[in-house]
């Protein structure tokens, strides 16, 4: 590829991303329409092959279908995506990492896709809630792709910039600023583990049954669900302000989008838990009991539920641009020094 040319492994990166960002919203739908086995035999479609199922049957019929067809639809167009852009990363990217991030994307689209197979054939919700959680990591995998590939110096400038970096690092080490730098990655980095492990601890909530789990488990589950929105919350807005002493303009202007997300977020996570359970009883651990969702089914309901799961993959999806912002991948990253 030349210098000028189309950087296609950004370019289709970006479009993995994107078609990514698709299918995730179809699969919160899924979960909160509770639309998972609205089509019962898989990979067929009611015994058609899945890319040949009449149009019209799905398109304009049940909405429960739609949704649950659409899904595999979408993550068949992902899937292939997913292996385009292994080919041209193979072809035209030299950097270690962008590969092995690569690498990493194909083996967990088809793990994805077999355990989304799982989940219909065994019609079990613990398939679900891994499904749930392994969507969400192939998401963050895929915006690490794309903010990597986003780099490309020209490579003329390549030994004077490797050049300035040195004098940069000189300086940064004689005043100190090198050392906030770096606490400045550790946070972010931490920000990113927090923001997944916020969604699995959401998965598990969205894919629970109020019949066989017992009260104690649910507490629990809300006080790691409440705890971990603690921990994003004080970790972004610790992070946008680490960000705006010792970070780059893309890493501030991303710390800055992440922290208006995540006061979005808890605006939603009340009204998530309100549409679905209902207004608690009392506000300590005794009160809280599980029950069967009240109203997640109501376009109003199910509208705040899903834009609340949909935030949450928004907030991980910028955590990763962040992390890479601030230098995740520098040390690995071929032809950029740290």
């Amino acid at each position: 590829m030349t210098p000028r040319g189309i950087n296609w492994p950004h370019l289709t990166s970006c479009l993995l991303v994107g078609a990514t960002a698709v299918l995730l919203c179809f699969g919160a739908l899924v979960t909160t329409y509770d639309a998972a086995m609205a089509v019962p035999d898989w990979p067929a479609t009611y015994g058609h092959n899945m890319f040949l199922f009449p149009f019209a049957e799905w398109f304009w019929g049940p909405w429960d279908l739609f949704l649950e067809h659409g899904h595999r639809l979408l993550g068949a167009v992902v899937g292939m995506i997913t292996l385009l852009l292994a080919g041209i990363v193979w072809a035209r990217e030299p950097n270690a990492t962008v590969r092995g991030l690569v690498v990493a994307a194909v083996l967990l689209v088809v793990v994805q896709g077999a355990l989304g197979g799982a989940r219909v054939l065994l019609d079990d919700k613990t398939v679900a809630k891994v499904h749930a959680c392994t969507g969400p990591l192939f998401f963050a995998v895929a915006v690490a792709i794309a903010a990597l590939t986003g780099r490309r110096p020209d490579p003329i400038a390549v030994i004077g910039d490797h050049a300035n970096a040195v004098r940069r690092s000189n300086r940064l080490n004689a005043t100190g600023e090198g050392t906030a730098a770096e606490v400045t990655g550790r946070v972010t980095t931490s920000l990113l583990v927090a923001a997944y492990v916020q969604l699995v601890a959401g998965a598990q909530l969205r894919h629970l049954d109020a019949a066989s789990i017992s009260p104690t488990a649910f507490r629990w589950l809300v006080i790691l669900h409440l705890l971990g929105a603690f921990a994003v919350t004080g970790l972004a807005f610790t992070a946008a302000v680490a960000c705006n002493r010792n970070a780059s303009a893309t890493a501030r202007r991303w710390s800055l989008i992440i922290a208006l997300l995540v006061a979005c977020q808890l605006l939603l996570g009340v009204g998530a838990w309100a549409v679905s359970w209902g207004i608690p009883s009392g506000w300590v651990p005794a009160s809280w009991m599980p029950a069967e969702p009240l109203a997640a089914r109501s376009p109003r309901g199910a509208a705040v539920v899903t834009g609340h799961v949909v935030l949450g993959m928004m907030i991980l999806g910028g955590s990763v641009a962040l992390a890479t912002a601030t230098g995740l991948f520098a040390r690995r990253t071929s032809g950029s020094p740290a």
